[in-house]
């Protein structure tokens, strides 16, 4: 039997904030075992053959001046739309920058304080995504968000900042497919913490159908 295979995008040479040499293999190693990952940083895979072998599309992608164009924009759409998982970690919540697809993920990155030390907590133990997943800390930069009000989210964890609590990770379906964002991953480090590994591993097997 052929294992289910994923494609992780993200950006290496043109990376401006987030290069995705070092975290690709991260990636790879959660999921090994579970699902096949390949990663590339060739946006022509925004297709919808190309597309079609996969259960599962990770976002790692650059926060870059150019639109994804609109036979790609499609393409992605439709992938989800019709059963596939997208999980978006980090900057790859930058695909906001094509309204459709903002509003497939459910939200806009609108601006973060200083990077500085966070604790996540979780605040739906029940969901399938948060299966063993115990509260832990991250040093990262705290993302806030602007929500879809027409896209009904589901926040999975939250982190603490300055007293305040903030969403760190959320859920919803599209059309036949299903969303995951996770809020952490600016540092190669994060990718390194048990707990956040944990919650990238159910994360992807929930959006998959996995689980």
């Amino acid at each position: 039997m052929s294992k289910v295979q994923a494609l992780a995008l993200g950006n290496y040479s043109d990376a401006i904030y987030h290069p995705f040499s070092g975290v690709d293999k991260e990636i790879e190693s959660i999921f090994d075992g579970r699902i096949e990952v390949r990663s590339t940083s060739d946006y022509g895979m925004l297709h919808e053959e190309y597309l079609a072998p996969y259960k599962l599309f990770i976002s790692y992608t650059e926060f870059l001046e150019e639109k994804v164009s609109p036979s790609r924009t499609a393409a992605l759409l439709s992938f989800v739309a019709r059963g596939g998982g997208m999980l978006a970690i980090h900057n790859g919540i930058s695909l906001q920058r094509n309204q459709e697809l903002a509003v497939m993920i459910g939200a806009k990155f609108a601006s973060h304080p200083e990077f500085t030390s966070l604790p996540i907590h979780i605040r739906e133990p029940n969901h399938r995504i948060m299966d063993r997943v115990e509260p832990f800390i991250v040093d990262d930069e705290p993302y806030r968000f602007e929500f879809n009000p027409h896209i009904r989210t589901t926040i999975l964890a939250e982190y603490e900042h300055e007293g305040e609590m903030w969403p760190a990770a959320w859920t919803h379906e599209f059309g036949l497919g299903r969303i995951v964002y996770l809020m952490p991953g600016h540092r190669l480090s994060a990718f390194k913490v048990e707990g956040y590994r944990k919650l990238i591993l159910n994360a992807g097997l929930w959006a998959a159908k996995l689980i």
